[in-house]
């Protein structure tokens, strides 16, 4: 379930066609932005270029290196996990690594392996969940262990379904449940903790931090929870900024899921809860005290993540509404439904098409533009939590049960 920023019109990544790694290295591609390089490949269930029975479930996402996917299962009876390598342009199992585990209490939308791995190209970095306690491990590409840090134990109604990210020699993970929050900082190579910095906890949170690269700025490290969006030096964890979020009196403080999105100069957090109420904030990072500019608290997704292209947001909501922003001022461009059932994995957009999936398998791809047009639909015959990846012209998509392929060969 959780996966749960996306493009900056300034300079995390300009636009989608300058998005031009073929890898989709964790979770939502380069830097968390759900964006690559077209073209977008016909998606035709009925003719995959591959479909592959996976050697168990989970809704956590593949990642592509280097021409290989990789991603993380859970057995049914809950006694294992799996870290599986697929060749992707065959769609082969090329090898499958085994985790002890167990049982553990989650939401219905939620799996015993919801997390997405990262690379950094050289190696890759997981977050296991045992049913009680969750690590943090690191990999070759062979799948060979080179270490792996516990994270302590996970207190939530939900389950765990955070996953890491890797920059510049450092792995981050937002460890955040029911009971304690912090952002922690691991050395790449060795797993020893570099740093870590304490949040206000109140409810499990699950977003990936992202990198705001401003021009003429260092790069911040940019997380968003329930109580608080912050900017960190990602060397260092000092705290850049901070925007604390207040919630109104008899109101209940909301739980992010998906992560923040840069726009139009402004950073954007959106939550919300199994309730149906929702939230999203659109705050300036760079007014002498962080602020907000614009706020929305209806009509805004809380498990999918959001898209950005134009100084425009683009989104699907938990209930199959899709919706065009103005990112400068939040006023909605368009709203119309897509589907009639939930939707939990994230868009993605390649060029300036955008692939939306809801847990019934139906796939709609439209056009991300300021004017409506109506979406082309296929249904891929498969249940589907997990945000697609996109890497060298093709599309993989994880079902309930396999992992499709479509694109050329």
């Amino acid at each position: 379930m959780m996966r749960l920023s996306l493009l900056p019109v300034f300079a995390v990544v300009v636009s989608g066609s300058l998005v031009l790694a073929a890898d989709w290295p964790r979770f939502r591609g380069p830097n968390g932005t759900g964006i690559a390089a077209g073209p977008l490949p016909r998606i035709t269930p009925q003719a995959p270029l591959w479909k592959t029975e996976l050697p168990g479930k989970g809704n956590g996402s593949p990642i592509v290196v280097n021409g290989k996917i990789y991603l993380q299962a859970a057995s049914d009876d809950g006694t294992k996990r799996f870290l599986v390598c697929v060749n992707a342009a065959n769609g082969q199992i090329e090898w499958t690594k085994e985790q002890p585990g167990a049982k553990g209490k989650t939401h219905a939308k939620n799996s015993l392996a919801s997390a997405t791995p990262a690379s950094d190209g050289k190696h890759l970095y997981c977050q296991w969940w045992d049913g009680s306690g969750v690590s943090l491990h690191a990999y070759d590409l062979s799948g060979k262990e080179l270490w792996r840090a516990s994270l302590g134990s996970y207190v939530s109604q939900h389950g765990p379904g955070f996953s890491p990210m890797v920059h510049n020699g450092l792995v981050f993970v937002n460890v955040d449940d029911d009971q304690h929050a912090e952002l922690i900082a691991f050395d790449a190579t060795t797993g020893d903790k570099k740093w870590i910095a304490d949040r206000k906890h109140y409810r499990a949170c699950y977003p990936t931090p992202f990198l705001l690269e401003q021009p003429g700025k260092p790069a911040e490290l940019i997380l968003g929870t329930t109580t608080a969006l912050t900017s960190y030096d990602p060397q260092t964890g000092t705290k850049n900024w901070e925007y604390p979020l207040t919630w109104p009196k008899g109101e209940m403080p909301l739980r992010v899921i998906g992560h923040p999105v840069s726009v139009a100069g402004l950073v954007v957090l959106y939550c919300g809860d199994g309730g149906g109420s929702r939230y999203m904030v659109a705050v300036d990072p760079n007014a002498k005290k962080p602020a907000k500019v614009w706020e929305l608290k209806k009509d805004t997704p809380y498990v999918p993540c959001v898209l950005v292209k134009d100084a425009h947001l683009f989104w699907i909501g938990d209930k199959g509404t899709a919706s065009c922003a103005d990112g400068k001022t939040g006023k909605t461009v368009w709203m119309e439904r897509i589907f009639t059932s939930d939707v939990t994995a994230s868009p993605v957009m390649v060029d300036d098409t955008i692939i939306m999936i809801s847990e019934k398998g139906e796939i709609a791809t439209l056009k991300a533009a300021t004017t409506f047009e109506e979406p082309t639909k296929v249904n891929l015959g498969e249940k589907v939590m997990a945000t697609p990846a996109v890497a060298d012209g093709r599309i993989f998509i994880r079902g309930e049960k396999h992992l499709f392929a479509f694109g050329p060969r």
